[in-house]
């Protein structure tokens, strides 16, 4: 299996590399061109099709960042994961920006398996397309569902919590000897922000999947917020993402849990 995985990861990322050479020689041939801007994260905008009921719960056609997804099977084949965490850009910085506190988890030989911009459907794809595959971690973290309402206005909290609910099955298929620690959404905006009541209402959903035994659910979203229910800059700087003492605050308020459910 572990061989069957590397070579794939490597031929993903030699088709990535001759894409990027055909890309350079185009762009050089052709100067006049303007090249589309996609953003500091070099990953294109994918603009959403209207929601349906049955979106959120669907996986992808295609990975959304191809070079993450190889990394990602590649890691696979370089030895145990006994702490996986499964999300979107929140969970991807986690290493780069609260490097402090993700160091805490070496013991485990954790892997990180985030990406920014992703949806519910997008993880559904990459965890049925070899991201769970050869692996056996005692506890997978997910945390998902802020972009379903960010980048889709017409999204339902209850189609976002069915996503969640179908990746927290798919997880069990996959791995029947793994814990999931599930995460309720974080806050983010003000306190005015109207995502504030529907992650509020997807978080009051995905909380009945804590069974006590194989799921447990924990939500944590407070410890970011001030004494009137803000987002301080000094814990998430654009009120979505943590930063260092953001991550630290993170850390903090799961280990416990996350100790427990390790043994």
């Amino acid at each position: 299996m572990n061989r069957q995985l590397l070579l794939r990861s490597s031929l993903l990322l030699l088709i990535l590399s001759l894409t990027s050479h055909t890309e350079a020689q185009s762009n050089s041939t052709n100067s006049s061109t303007p090249i589309p801007s996609v953003g500091a994260s070099n990953i294109p905008i994918i603009p959403p099709m209207p929601r349906t009921p049955f979106t959120a719960v669907t996986p992808t056609q295609k990975a959304r960042n191809p070079g993450r997804h190889a990394e990602f099977l590649y890691r696979i084949t370089q030895g145990n994961i006994d702490l996986l965490f499964l999300g979107d850009s929140i969970t991807d910085g986690w290493p780069r920006h609260g490097e402090w506190s993700w160091l805490k988890f070496a013991p485990y030989q954790p892997a990180d398996f985030g990406v920014s911009g992703e949806r519910t459907e997008d993880v559904l794809w990459r965890i049925t397309n070899g991201e769970l595959d050869g692996i056996d971690p005692k506890v997978v973290v997910l945390m998902i569902g802020t972009n379903n309402l960010g980048q889709c206005r017409d999204e339902r909290p209850e189609w976002t919590a069915a996503g969640i609910e179908k990746i927290v099955a798919t997880i069990h298929q996959k791995l029947p000897h793994t814990k999931i620690l599930l995460l309720g959404v974080f806050p983010r905006g003000a306190k005015e922000n109207p995502f504030r009541a529907k992650i509020a209402e997807i978080n009051k959903t995905i909380s009945k999947l804590d069974d006590g035994k194989t799921t447990r659910y924990l939500d944590i979203g407070n410890v970011f917020l001030d004494a009137n229910g803000n987002i301080p800059i000094e814990v998430m700087p654009d009120g979505l993402h943590p930063n260092a003492h953001g991550y630290d605050l993170w850390y903090a308020a799961m280990n416990p849990l996350l100790t427990e459910m390790l043994k």
